[in-house]
């Protein structure tokens, strides 16, 4: 029997393991780094260890100060969470050595599926079906670039040691071969320490479909049914649902006993995944294995009933499986969607800083919310920016999208920008609520799905003026019972008719919005305003608490979630976010004069390629140097002909989120 449990993680997965561990009576411990001092993982566990700086290789990565702490503590097992040292053979080898139980496959298990390469030999000497393409040792660029010719464009590479979508590139000319193998190398070398490639074949309108299995030690195996995991960007899931649309019994069945063939064929224990990709005739063939936990995990939990958490640590101490395949029961539909700190319309930019508004929808019965932060908390640079997974349940696919776009119209986040407007739009769309689903779904639904900035709707200004009003005048104060005058929203004053012009800034656009009342109206009743813009009038009464903005506009009552104050709010609506800024009058002491800004980082990071030197003419959407940050590479391109006139920074250099990277001068 385990009684005390070291996990080798961070983040939602931590907390995630916390939880069941303690159910279960099992004492835990935490590991953590130096950003995550005051993280929620560390709070939740009965201990915590210090295992090093920031940065994954230092600390997380870093097995011998795992070790120490798990002896330190006399923790008697180690859970790895997903990620970092999960699907590590050394550190399952160095544990066992320790005689310390590892919550995870077979070292052997691990090396079989580590590399994608040896995984497909035997897949295929498995009878599992494989997507054509080149699984071998030779690595050389001309050999690899003639494969793919010979095979016919597009062609996938991917990193024999990959997962999580690094390491990989689509290919869709020759002319395209070299930069994407060279892109796809030093992104395996970051994040796996292996830089050699496999080259499939890419289907260009397939499924991403995959397999939850579970074997124990005693030669039992079953499989958790299927997970539809084909909305994705940089080949990375988005949102994930189980069962898969469409999926006959027939499909299931034939795909989850390949499923088990794969994991018999290594001879595995524990929670594994086979992922597939779906073709649209039903033809299904192997990807991976991946021989951990996953982040989608919550779903199958969702439509099982079942804590596969729990499934792990009873396999770990060597017991049966809790259930055999014919008492297995698919119950509903679940999603799960990925909220993430990030810029969907900036191609998916990673964004760091400081969670100022975290709100989560209530949870329940149907509403699940997986996450390890809270309000305050900052998103680091040095981690996956994953704030949380939002996961929903319903009696079917249809009840299920509706609690997902209902949860997520309550989720407010402010300080970051984050993907749940992008979010929304998916799961909204005619497509994905039609099930034409498929792993090309951003790309080919782009225009659906960035329709552009934000139109503003007129009557959003008389509800965002009156909210800088009633802040800066006192009203949320007055909203909680003071009755002094000086803290009415009403704008009280001796006589005169009351009137104001609010200044207020949305995007590059500037609004002013003009209200009145007469100065007969009763301070105690409810203060009714005339609202003025452009050509657009209303009238308009509000109140404000500390997060909720409630207008009527019109006769028409509207209830906004809000945050900031003073130099920036954020209104949370249906359309999306509304980030606005009260403007002040100009007292002289702005510079007007503002310096041309040249090539900014977009964050914190490491300059792995400069691809030019001063004073090289370019051509627009030349990539001039490449820059990795938040385990992701970004190129930084020409926005135009012209010249390079400076490079400020070299290869392997740190570089501070808005710092110049270089000067550039587009011809006249």
């Amino acid at each position: 029997m385990i009684k005390k449990l070291l996990i080798a993680n961070r983040g939602e997965i931590a907390c995630r393991i916390i939880k069941t561990a303690n159910k279960l009576g099992i004492a835990t411990v935490a590991v953590y780094s130096d950003a995550d001092k005051h993280a929620q993982h560390v709070q939740l566990a009965d201990e915590a260890v210090h295992i090093g700086r920031a940065p994954s290789k230092e600390s997380y990565l870093d097995m011998a100060r795992i070790m120490a702490a798990v002896k330190q503590t006399g923790a008697d097992a180690v859970h790895p969470g997903y990620g970092f040292l999960s699907e590590n053979a050394a550190f399952a080898s160095l544990l066992a050595k320790e005689n310390v139980i590892f919550i995870g496959p077979p070292e052997a298990a691990i090396k079989a599926m580590g590399s994608k390469s040896a995984a497909k030999q035997i897949m295929e000497e498995a009878g599992v079906p494989l997507v054509p393409g080149y699984h071998g040792d030779e690595q050389q660029e001309a050999f690899l670039q003639k494969i793919a010719d010979e095979m016919g464009y597009p062609v996938l590479l991917k990193a024999a040691a990959g997962g999580g979508g690094k390491g990989m590139r689509q290919v869709w000319s020759a002319e395209d071969f070299s930069s994407a193998l060279a892109a796809a190398k030093r992104e395996a070398i970051t994040s796996f320490g292996d830089d050699i490639m496999l080259v499939e074949k890419y289907l260009t309108a397939p499924r991403h479909v995959e397999i939850q299995v579970f074997c124990d030690t005693h030669g039992n195996g079953v499989y958790l049914f299927e997970r539809d995991c084909s909305v994705q960007r940089r080949h990375q899931k988005v949102i994930e649902e189980a069962p898969a649309p469409g999926m006959t019994e027939a499909l299931r069945k034939g795909m989850g006993e390949a499923a088990l063939n794969a994991a018999s064929a290594i001879g595995y224990v524990g929670a594994g995944t086979v992922e597939f990709l779906l073709d649209s005739d039903g033809s299904y063939y192997f990807m991976e294995m991946n021989t951990r936990l996953q982040v989608e995990h919550p779903v199958t939990e969702m439509i099982t009933g079942e804590d596969l958490v729990e499934w792990q640590i009873r396999v770990a101490e060597g017991r049966v499986l809790p259930k055999h395949q014919d008492q297995l029961t698919l119950s509903g539909h679940a999603f799960e969607a990925r909220i993430y700190a990030e810029d969907p319309a900036k191609d998916f930019l990673p964004a760091t800083g400081k969670l100022e508004c975290l709100s989560p929808p209530q949870q329940s019965r149907y509403v699940r919310v997986d996450t390890g932060v809270v309000q305050g908390d900052e998103v680091s640079v040095y981690y996956d920016p994953m704030i949380a997974k939002l996961i929903v349940w319903g009696e079917n696919r249809e009840e299920a999208l509706r609690r997902l776009l209902n949860a997520l119209s309550e989720y407010y986040i402010d300080g970051v920008t984050t993907n749940i407007p992008f979010l929304s739009k998916i799961a909204a769309s005619e497509p994905f609520q039609q099930e034409k689903i498929t792993t090309t779904f951003i790309e080919t639904h782009y225009d659906t799905l960035f329709p552009g900035d934000l139109v503003l709707p007129p009557h959003f200004l008389p509800a965002m003026a009156m909210l800088i009003v009633q802040t800066r005048d006192g009203a949320v104060t007055a909203s909680k019972g003071s009755n002094s005058p000086w803290s009415l929203n009403n704008q009280w004053r001796l006589n005169s008719h009351v009137e104001q012009t609010v200044t207020l800034a949305h995007g590059s656009d500037t609004y002013e919005v003009k209200l009145s009342r007469p100065s007969h109206q009763s301070a105690t009743a409810p203060v009714t305003w005339h609202a003025q813009c452009q050509q657009h009038r209303w009238e308009v009464s509000a109140c404000v608490t500390d997060d909720e903005l409630l207008i009527t506009i019109d006769g028409h009552q509207q209830r906004f979630a809000w945050s900031g104050g003073q130099e920036q709010f954020t209104l949370f609506t249906t359309a999306g976010n509304v980030v606005f800024e009260p403007v002040l009058p100009d007292l002289g002491d702005t510079d007007s004069q503002q310096a041309e800004t040249g090539f900014e980082a977009p964050m914190n990071g490491t300059i792995v390629a400069v691809m030019v030197s001063p004073e090289q003419q370019v051509k627009k959407g030349d990539t001039l140097l490449i820059m990795e940050a938040m385990k992701m590479e970004h190129n930084i391109t020409a926005p135009a002909d012209g010249q390079v006139l400076a490079v400020f920074y070299q290869p392997g250099e740190l570089v501070d989120g808005g710092e110049t990277l270089l000067e550039f001068k587009a011809n006249e």
